[in-house]
């Protein structure tokens, strides 16, 4: 499928009934085993769509970091489905999908996990020279490099990044080392610094939407999770028992299911 710049875009379909677009995170591409195990589940009552985001897998080239060109790609992938889509973001894809939503494509619902928005003024990740330490790695094509500084930027101690990095799985992720910018800026540099998210930001994100994190993730995770879901407009807060960022697809298929449906999803008891 095209884009509207003619940047070829790769997914695979899954099932029947109303659509609903996964939209992966930093690094991430449609054949990694978590998100085909997801969009298997989800599939029983929807029609999934597990796409590659452009630059990774089967899609055309990156091209540079934009927003406004990763909205382009959700709005032809909700043409091919009928014309309205629910989307759910896992992590840096959460902003995508919140992006989308802002900018009034048709989007039914919102389901979001763990969107790693810095709003907690104590957290030390990521570094406030993240972006400007990453660029000239992706200038060079270090794109292994550019995963490296990723991962230690979220937190990951050097010894654990340079073991990964050997490990044939990760050399799938580092290949898509060279997008990591498009995630930085649909994240928003605004938003990456520490300071409370803006309501009239987000103020057109008006549908139902799910925002959801894992009850033994990060506290900044945590954090930014509950920010989000207290400045958008019709937001409903779950945290998943036992969960962490990696969360597992039994854990949150079904949740995700749940809420598409119609069906009443808990909201967490708490939000401090």
């Amino acid at each position: 499928m095209g884009s509207t710049d003619g940047t070829r875009i790769a997914y695979d379909r899954y099932g029947e009934g109303p659509a609903v677009i996964l939209v992966n995170g930093a690094l991430g591409y449609r054949k990694f085993k978590t998100m085909e195990q997801i969009a298997t589940a989800v599939s029983e009552h929807f029609t999934v769509i597990n796409y590659d985001r452009r630059g990774r897998g089967d899609s055309g080239p990156a091209g540079p970091a934009s927003v406004q060109r990763e909205i382009e790609d959700l709005a032809a992938l909700i043409d091919a489905v009928g014309g309205r889509a629910s989307l759910w973001g896992y992590s840096s894809g959460s902003a995508v999908a919140l992006r989308a939503a802002a900018a009034g494509l048709p989007v039914e619902k919102l389901v979001l996990y763990e969107i790693p928005f810095k709003t907690d003024p104590t957290a030390k990740f990521p570094r406030d020279d993240y972006a400007a330490r990453l660029e000239p790695l992706i200038a060079a094509d270090d794109r292994m490099g550019a995963a490296k500084h990723f991962l230690r930027n979220v937190g990951m101690p050097g010894p654990i990044v340079t073991v990964m990095s050997l490990v044939p799985q990760f050399k799938r992720f580092g290949a898509n080392g060279h997008t990591l910018m498009f995630d930085y800026v649909a994240l928003g540099d605004e938003n990456m610094h520490g300071s409370p998210l803006r309501a009239d930001e987000w103020a057109t994100v008006t549908c139902p939407t799910l925002v959801m994190y894992g009850s033994k993730t990060y506290p900044s995770l945590k954090h930014a999770s509950r920010s989000l879901a207290d400045v958008l407009p019709n937001a409903t807060l779950r945290e998943l028992p036992g969960q962490k960022h990696a969360v597992k697809p039994n854990a949150i298929a079904p949740v995700i299911a749940e809420f598409l449906a119609g069906s009443p999803v808990p909201a967490s008891r708490s939000r401090q």
